[in-house]
């Protein structure tokens, strides 16, 4: 599960994977935690932070689609790119600083270098703050 890390094309700040739990060719669930510090917090409603949609959709992109798509392509000789080209997310509940989330992927379907998967993620209580569908295409930077 390293390898697939060390493959990711990010790196802290914007990296929003701390470990992948398990990973097959039906896809992924991985976690991360949401530290206070993040520079978001401080501009993200003043005096009640709260994680951005976009960061959330970002998080589940890298665990669910980036990773599952390094896997997926593990034999190829070069490491592979996924840029995400579409995302469809729902926000139920709110991701506040210092919690750990859960992202869950299920592949829909991969073919012609596209990628795409139902993701949903989970906060420590197991309820689910978001949900939808993301797509990203495979590139060789």
């Amino acid at each position: 599960m390293k390898e697939i890390l060390s493959k990711l094309p990010y790196s802290k700040p914007f990296l929003f994977v701390d470990e992948i739990i398990h990973i097959n060719e039906n896809g992924a669930e991985g976690t991360f935690t949401f530290d206070e510090n993040l520079d978001f917090y401080k501009g993200h409603f003043k005096d009640f932070p709260v994680t951005p949609g976009v960061i959330l959709t970002e998080a589940m992109a890298q665990i669910g689609v980036a990773c599952l798509g390094i896997f997926l392509l593990q034999e190829e000789s070069e490491t592979p790119n996924i840029a995400m080209t579409s995302s469809e997310i729902e926000y139920l509940k709110p991701v506040f600083p210092n919690e750990k989330v859960t992202v869950i992927s299920k592949k829909t379907y991969f073919r012609f270098g596209k990628l795409k998967c139902e993701v949903s993620m989970k906060n420590q209580n197991g309820e689910e703050v978001c949900k939808g569908t993301i797509a990203g295409m495979i590139t060789k930077l």
